[in-house]
């Protein structure tokens, strides 16, 4: 279960959902696929250096040890780096529900803002061209009293807004999105 459906309070209903884009795991997929091409190679050198044999000696060439080793560092080290890049996207979890706006960053480490649907005093997107095309942008929710909170790369903010938005009252008259 989710940090949202574990923290509804009595006669309270998840209304709306989301997290970061998958545009966030971009960076860990392209590091993880730079350590484990080399990696790859290096097990397939290594395995060609223990089948070619000295005739002489009977020996695996000197180095295919080492290069098992560095191969299989270099998987490994990709693949935590792919897992680290999944574990921090779903640890980040942005949810509307007829009482109040929850958000919940970290895995270890957690920061939530819950954040009365009543004290919301107005949210905003910032989208990039980029982010418009993909569907992620920045949501900042500002309460009454209090300073903005900023969350980047968020899937879908605009339908997060007008989540928020549909249970404020602050949604623009004829159901357009308001400016």
């Amino acid at each position: 279960m989710s940090y949202a459906e574990n923290n509804l309070v009595a006669g309270e209903t998840l209304l709306y959902k989301t997290r970061h884009h998958w545009i966030v795991l971009v960076g860990p997929f392209l590091l993880s696929l730079l350590l484990g091409i080399p990696g790859l190679g290096f097990l397939a050198e290594s395995v060609a250096r223990s089948a070619r044999k000295n005739s002489a000696l009977g020996k695996a060439e000197l180095g295919a040890g080492a290069l098992a080793i560095a191969g299989l560092f270099l998987l490994v080290a990709g693949a935590a780096i792919l897992v680290y890049g999944l574990t921090k996207r779903n640890a980040t979890e942005m949810a509307v529900t007829n009482k109040r706006v929850l958000i919940k960053t970290g895995l270890a480490s957690r920061r939530t803002l819950d954040l009365m649907l009543s004290r919301v005093e107005s949210i905003g997107v910032e989208e990039t061209v980029l982010g418009r095309i993909l569907g992620y942008g920045s949501v900042i929710v500002r309460g009454t009293g209090g300073t903005p909170e900023a969350f980047f790369l968020i899937a879908h903010p605009q339908e997060f807004r007008r989540a928020v938005q549909e249970q404020t009252g602050l949604a623009a008259p004829g159901g357009g999105p308001s400016s």
